[in-house]
């Protein structure tokens, strides 16, 4: 299986980037795991910010899944299933200000880890250890339970 992680910026709290590195690490071992950063704008005003980085999320891949509060969501047995479905995914996770509409608009399908709004760069470590979760249950490996 081949995963493709998109987000926008770096990760600058060192414990998330400690418990990212671990969880892609983990991930080493089961499936192709990489991340992309997008260049974050930084001093634009919301809207031409989140456009000019959707475009270079649109530079790296035509077809992905969103993570958005407002998505699907999933146990994490359901979300192994939806996993198993494919070979290989595309990911975004929006920066500090989200997406804009037309990755909104243009995504294959919009998931949710919670209905609860977390920081960007949180979701991040939350979204790997969700992957690394779901890919313990497709293998049958005691980390759920």
């Amino acid at each position: 299986m081949k995963i493709r992680i998109l987000w926008a910026g770096k990760t600058k709290e060192q414990y998330l980037i400690d418990g990212i590195d671990r969880y892609l690490k983990l991930l080493g071992h089961m499936a192709q795991v990489s991340v992309i950063d997008i260049k974050e704008e930084k001093g634009k005003p919301r809207g031409p910010a989140l456009a000019a980085e959707g475009s270079r999320i649109l530079k790296q891949t035509r077809s992905y899944t969103l993570l958005n509060e407002k998505g699907r969501e999933f146990t994490s047995v359901e979300f192994a299933g939806y996993l198993g479905k494919k070979v290989n995914f595309d990911f975004v996770v929006g920066g500090p200000y989200g997406v804009s509409e037309e990755i909104r608009e243009k995504a294959s399908d919009t998931i949710s880890l919670s209905r609860m709004t977390f920081t960007h760069e949180m979701v991040r470590l939350v979204f790997l250890e969700q992957l690394y979760r779901a890919m313990t249950i497709m293998k049958g490996m005691e980390y759920h339970h």
